[in-house]
């Protein structure tokens, strides 16, 4: 007899309800950089932008970040596969890249590679040229620890994409519209509005975590195939 989780014991609402705090506990995770940056380093360094920063201190708190955010991930997909029938390391393991890139339709790889055209075209207008010249010009050896930054950070909002999606669907049973799209645009990017200062940031973060969630399932809810445009269309 197959023993029901935590959340199968629940109703769709409160089964929702703990695939969108799994979510949330990402964003919270997230956050720990604003704590790090604004109160701790600035403490330390006097000085609460990344671009003041020696490249000593540059490195320690990308490597500081990156530990809290991959701690993050560990804790919040071990606790959702222990309350759940949701285990996301299992799904990654199983989910294969080719044969996921197999599955989709023509249709689906035209809107995907059409979103990621766009994604790279609005990267590229945005830094004037090509964003991983630039910052390879700025930052130079220490661009390596910075895109391992980028490649946490990309998997951190995978998982508000995925969670949301879940939370979502179960609310509302239409597995159509990219509820973790709206999710990551509503928490990452009120999170850059904030963090920025910038209302036109804000939004402009809010589209692009949109695009990210209506990849999700393109792809069919494929983690690895996911993974991979999101890295694309936001490291590149």
């Amino acid at each position: 007899m197959k023993t029901l989780t935590l959340t199968q014991n629940k109703n769709r609402f409160f089964q929702g309800l703990d695939f969108l705090s799994y979510g949330l506990e990402i964003f919270a995770f997230i956050g720990f950089e604003l704590l790090l940056t604004y109160v701790i380093e600035f403490n330390l360094y006097g000085c609460s932008d990344w671009k003041e920063y020696t490249k000593l201190q540059n490195v320690v708190h990308w490597v500081l970040t990156c530990g809290v955010w991959m701690f993050g991930i560990w804790y919040v997909v071990r606790e959702a596969a222990a309350k759940s029938d949701v285990n996301l390391f299992k799904n990654f393991k199983e989910n294969s890249l080719l044969k996921g890139a197999k599955e989709m339709s023509v249709l689906q790889w035209g809107l995907l590679l059409t979103g990621t055209v766009l994604c790279l075209i609005s990267t590229w207008i945005d830094w004037n040229g090509s964003k991983f010249l630039a910052e390879l010009k700025s930052k130079g050896f220490l661009l390596p620890v910075q895109y391992f930054y980028y490649f946490v950070e990309v998997a951190m909002v995978l998982l508000i994409i995925v969670f949301g999606q879940y939370a979502f669907e179960k609310w509302f049973k239409n597995d159509k519209i990219p509820y973790g799209g709206i999710l990551v645009a509503l928490t990452w990017g009120l999170g850059h509005w904030l963090t920025k200062g910038s209302l036109g940031v804000g939004i402009y973060t809010a589209i692009g975590g949109f695009v990210f969630g209506g990849a999700y399932l393109l792809t069919n809810r494929n983690i690895k195939l996911t993974y991979l445009f999101l890295c694309i269309m936001f490291i590149l």
